[in-house]
């Protein structure tokens, strides 16, 4: 389950998109709390915080707590904003978690166990359909990411939602079909005999090519003496 990281940001007077340029002159990233049936909360963080935040594993799923001031809120991002040329985040939402909220997140998918696989020691190729599941929970019921044990797994077998234990309170949004979340095929990769086999193909066929064409022309020049009458 997610445990809560506390994260310190500053408060903020104006709104508006003329505030938060201001905000960003000064090298914060400008930000909002929402929700819960409260008035919105108008914040600005050190962008090198959020950074680093958003690169832990599970930033989807985490909860915050995060202080303004002397008020300490629980939150979650909701939505991070990036320049589009720097790639850098310019402005940040956090939804304020209550008693009964209840949340849509994409919790990501880890495998584990791939040298107990057969299917991969044959040269298998796992073929991830979901990176991600969405589910419905409470945050405090998220996991930071779903795992899926590769343990016997055969070329031709698949893992699908139903073989995933979801932990009590989170379900997956998708709920009509056995969805599939990865396969197992068979290698593509040619081995070193199919490569000689196709070159040899191509120059016999390229040399088949080259006799058609020099009959052609040979053909081409006697109907020109007999025209000529040589």
């Amino acid at each position: 389950m997610a445990n809560a990281s506390a994260l310190t940001v500053q408060g903020r007077d104006r709104a508006g998109k003329g505030a938060a340029r201001a905000t960003r002159r000064e090298g914060l990233v400008p930000g909002v709390i929402y929700g819960d049936n409260k008035e919105p909360v108008l914040i600005s963080m050190k962008p090198r915080d959020l950074f680093v935040e958003m690169h832990k594993p599970g930033f989807a799923t985490q909860i915050f707590e995060i202080t303004v001031g002397k008020e300490t809120q629980r939150a979650m991002a909701q939505d991070v904003q990036m320049h589009p040329v720097k790639d850098v985040p310019v402005h940040v939402d956090f939804r304020r978690i209550g008693k009964n909220t209840v949340v849509t997140v994409a919790v990501p998918v880890h495998f584990f166990n791939e040298e107990e696989s057969p299917g991969i020691k044959q040269g298998g190729v796992v073929n991830v359909v979901r990176h991600e599941i969405e589910v419905r929970a409470r945050p405090d019921a998220l996991p930071e990411r779903f795992e899926i044990d590769l343990t016997g797994l055969e070329i031709g077998d698949s893992v699908h939602i139903s073989a995933i234990k979801m932990p009590e309170g989170v379900a997956p949004t998708i709920t009509d079909r056995d969805f599939t979340i990865i396969t197992l095929a068979a290698p593509t990769v040619q081995t070193a005999a199919e490569d000689e086999e196709d070159a040899a193909a191509a120059a016999a066929a390229e040399g088949e090519e080259g006799e058609g064409a020099e009959g052609e022309a040979a053909e081409g020049e006697d109907a020109k003496k007999e025209e000529s009458g040589d």
